[in-house]
């Protein structure tokens, strides 16, 4: 058997995985919508102009959401999950709302050029809990990757793929 090169995953995702509406888990004018923005750096800190990234949550209420249909849009349906790509300077953004629970974040997936999979980690919001056991893991300074930044209209999360300041991945196997 002769070894095969490994493949990554992109940069061609606009070619059919970004979808009317895919980045508004709750439309815009919502009154309960608020803003999960960021910027998508590579490890010397250039944009990344060709990521997605997908986010899933709770609902305001902390529970799982059991709707089916996660790419129907139809305005009043929060589905917890929604897709984004990054544009020309490497920033994406959802419409969404705060998840609620014991310690709320937001799980992120991000797929992007010269990645061999997807690279998962949490978005947590800011003041979390203290006794999350992720978070408690973790050094102040790899901690603090983890957490989104309050802005007035919602929350900054950036997301650094390798390097100083990288975000902290989680395993999936």
């Amino acid at each position: 058997m002769i070894p095969a090169p490994g493949q990554t995953v992109g940069p061609f995702f606009h070619l059919g995985l970004p979808f009317d509406g895919g980045n508004e888990l709750v439309p815009p004018a919502d009154p309960a919508a608020i803003r999960l923005h960021g910027n998508v750096a590579d490890g010397d800190g250039n944009p990344v102009p060709d990521a997605l990234i997908e986010i899933w949550q709770p609902g305001p209420d902390g529970s799982v959401v059991q709707e089916p249909g996660s790419f129907h849009r139809d305005g009043w349906t929060f589905t917890g999950w929604g897709r984004a790509a990054t544009d020309a300077d490497g920033h994406y953004w959802f419409s969404t709302c705060a998840p609620g629970g014991s310690a709320p974040f937001f799980a992120v997936t991000v797929f992007a050029r010269g990645l061999l999979d997807r690279l998962f980690t949490r978005a947590y919001l800011p003041s979390p809990d203290p006794a999350d056991a992720l978070l408690t893991s973790l050094s102040a300074q790899r901690r603090a990757t983890l957490i989104a930044q309050a802005e007035p209209r919602g929350l900054r999360f950036d997301i650094r793929l390798q390097g100083e300041g990288e975000t902290v991945f989680l395993s999936h196997g």
